[in-house]
């Protein structure tokens, strides 16, 4: 299990030896939405709402040594919906040479200001930041937006910081979703998230 408190965490070089495999079981809801309209025009809404992160501005960025109020400034008028897209996937092009017929697109969704707050305590979390989100068909080919619950994967690392940072990010995707006119399942305003099961 992750070590609750960071500031107690052995440096590197301390003599520490750290265990060969750390095993967290915990619980994920895995939260389905069905977005009432087609799939082209669900990618489209989504899309339009999540900007892709401006690779060019932050690759001179990263050719020099910015500040991080540099890195904010550039960031902020992107993420008007405190979210951006890093990354797009759409694979089902292969699927469908093997006769499926189902739709999914799958991103790569988060706010590296945000992951920052989570970041500093433990590197590990970006494991799960950004959130990874798909759109795609169901068994009866209705269009739906799929997500992990961001709150039960940042609730299991222990450290008190990290878990407000992913209850603020169930609030911000509950908001993207009434913005996009999705329904916004329960849980991500409730405040709360499941025990975990160690």
């Amino acid at each position: 299990m992750t070590n609750p408190d960071p500031r107690s965490a052995p440096t590197v070089g301390s003599g520490h030896v750290p265990r060969p495999v750390d095993t967290v079981c915990y619980e994920v809801h895995r939260l389905s939405v069905a977005t009432g309209l087609s799939y082209d025009e669900t990618v489209r809404r989504f899309e339009e709402a999540v900007p892709t992160l401006d690779e060019t501005r932050f690759a001179a960025l990263a050719a020099g040594r910015p500040s991080w109020d540099e890195v904010r400034a550039a960031t902020a008028p992107h993420a008007t919906t405190d979210f951006l897209r890093y990354w797009r996937g759409d694979f089902g092009w292969m699927l469908r040479a093997a006769g499926d017929e189902g739709r999914c697109v799958e991103y790569l969704m988060g706010n590296h200001v945000i992951a920052e707050r989570m970041f500093r305590h433990d590197p590990g979390v970006l494991l799960h930041a950004p959130l990874r989100v798909t759109i795609h068909t169901d068994r009866q080919g209705a269009t739906r937006f799929s997500v992990d619950q961001p709150s039960t994967h940042f609730r299991s690392y222990g450290i008190r910081a990290v878990t407000i940072v992913g209850i603020e990010l169930d609030l911000k995707l509950a908001t993207l979703l009434e913005r996009l006119g999705f329904p916004v399942p329960d849980a991500l305003t409730s405040g709360r998230v499941p025990a975990i099961c160690v």
